[in-house]
């Protein structure tokens, strides 16, 4: 028998079949109607009817950015969908479909793929970071997602980066995602690219007729070994090292980091100022032993397998 995995995006609804070992079998992607909370209840069903039709499953995850109630039955606050603010999500999906629906942060869905199935599979105390629109992060402590007393553990974007930083969308000044994300990594090239500076030449370049930086022209500049390029994704990864240093390893102490999301794309050029960073952070350097800094195995398909894993161990 397969679970189904949903994973909930700003742009997209996007489902899967997945069996015991997290192959995905089926796919089924549809657009989020983000602007009315009814619309996207019943996209979300859609998704689980098409793809459980004339199949025994044992149940659905669903993988949603936001904060999730403990009990995982109330969605208090999604970034990307202004109508889910105290949303009593569980039971409006359930409302709509035969199966048994379980809830997650889609960080934590992500990570929970990559412990059973992927980079992770190997330790039992682990982190992920996903480093894409935002910074996305789940723990996995000896072997089960540490989810905090509220539900809303794991929040690993929103640790301070820089003082009295940028503005930040969860509301406060220079959190981990203001530095260390796709969407600021963008910002940086499209500040280089405007400026005079030669280290912006070739960002300039890619920039073409539309007068806009896209994020795949940055990805392109990246792995051509451009300068610049080069020093705003060594200088993101500088951020992600030394919070990994400075705050996770002494609160958490993983045996593993995971780096997931789409900015991992460019592998071992951001992994490795990670891991440089994380030399000159981490207490007692020397005397401790090293944790491993790796890529993800999954990319996109990271929540899909992970909510279907949790809902097939939940209710099997």
């Amino acid at each position: 028998m397969y679970a189904v995995g949903i994973d909930i995006g700003g742009t997209k609804i996007a489902g899967a079949l997945v069996d015991d070992a997290g192959n995905i079998k089926d796919e089924v992607r549809v657009p989020s109607p983000i602007e009315d909370s009814g619309l996207m209840v019943e996209a979300i069903a859609s998704v689980i009817n098409q793809l459980t039709s004339g199949q025994k499953v044992f149940g659905v995850g669903v993988a949603a950015a936001g904060f999730l109630s403990a009990n995982r039955e109330i969605m208090y606050h999604s970034p990307n969908i202004a109508a889910w603010r105290n949303e009593p999500l569980k039971s409006r999906i359930e409302a709509k479909t035969p199966h048994p629906i379980l809830l997650e942060n889609d960080a934590n869905a992500a990570g929970w793929a990559e412990f059973r199935f992927g980079a992770g599979r190997e330790v039992q105390s682990m982190i992920m970071l996903t480093i894409g629109t935002g910074v996305g992060g789940a723990i996995i402590s000896e072997g089960r997602i540490l989810k905090g007393g509220f539900g809303i553990g794991g929040e690993l974007g929103h640790v301070l980066s820089i003082p009295d930083g940028r503005v930040c969308g969860c509301g406060l000044r220079g959190c981990l995602e203001t530095y260390a994300s796709g969407t600021a990594l963008l910002l940086a090239a499209r500040k280089l690219a405007a400026s005079k500076d030669a280290a912006g030449q070739r960002l300039r370049e890619l920039t073409g007729e539309s007068g806009t930086l896209s994020g795949d022209a940055v990805y392109q500049a990246i792995l051509e070994d451009d300068a610049g390029a080069l020093s705003l994704i060594g200088e993101l990864g500088s951020h992600i090292g030394t919070a990994i240093g400075c705050m996770f390893v002494p609160v958490l102490d993983p045996e593993l980091v995971v780096i997931g999301g789409g900015v991992s794309a460019v592998g071992d050029k951001l992994l490795d100022p990670i891991r440089a960073s994380l030399l000159e952070s981490v207490p007692a350097q020397g005397h401790r032993p090293q944790l491993e800094i790796v890529k993800a195995k999954f990319l996109n398909q990271a929540g899909l397998i992970g909510a279907a894993d949790l809902a097939r161990q939940s209710f099997s």
